[in-house]
């Protein structure tokens, strides 16, 4: 029943369209830069992966974490590492956060010193790879946050992938500047 429910509520959040953060319009989201691709291997000290049963054999996420805003009625960010160590390339196609009505794939970009948002309409994931959704790159923005997510709680981020399947994980309610993995 769960299952059937998130599915129903990411169906009609894709039904809503893509928005963009930007006035710029709207292009091909780039494969993730380098930064934010880092070695299989998790690293010391790095948190233990949340492993959801439903999910894709070998897509393993860690250190998810919604960062409310500091003013409210903006959005919040969400961010997390994501590692593929199936056999199969993979596709993030779009996510949803409980408690907030909508959200979306977001990538943040500099070009001639300005730092602007767009919407990503997919993140590669290649096999044996490991990509990190953090500040100054690619995030979940989660709009109209209610007032049930509080700090120090949790709630719960579901990505969908091109294929179909999903992968739900916890993320920590932080208060807003406290975006640390």
């Amino acid at each position: 029943m769960k299952r059937s429910v998130l599915y129903a509520l990411g169906l009609a959040i894709a039904a809503l369209g893509p928005a963009s953060c930007s006035d710029a319009p709207e292009e091909a989201a780039p494969t993730p830069q380098a930064s934010t691709r880092a070695a299989a291997e998790p690293q010391a000290g790095q948190a233990q992966p949340w492993s959801d049963p439903d999910a894709p054999a070998g897509i393993e996420v860690s250190e998810g974490r919604l960062m409310l805003p500091a003013v409210s009625g903006n959005p919040g960010a969400v961010y997390f590492t994501i590692r593929n160590m199936s056999d199969a390339d993979q596709e993030i196609r779009s996510a949803w956060v409980a408690g907030a009505a909508t959200a979306m794939l977001h990538e943040t970009q500099t070009q001639g010193g300005t730092a602007r948002m767009r919407h990503a309409t997919q993140v590669p994931l290649p096999t044996g790879e490991t990509v990190r959704f953090a500040p100054g790159g690619l995030h979940i923005m989660a709009m109209d946050i209610g007032e049930t997510l509080e700090v120090g709680g949790q709630t719960e981020v579901t990505l969908t992938f091109a294929s179909g399947d999903k992968v739900s994980f916890p993320a920590e309610v932080r208060a807003p500047g406290d975006a640390g993995g």
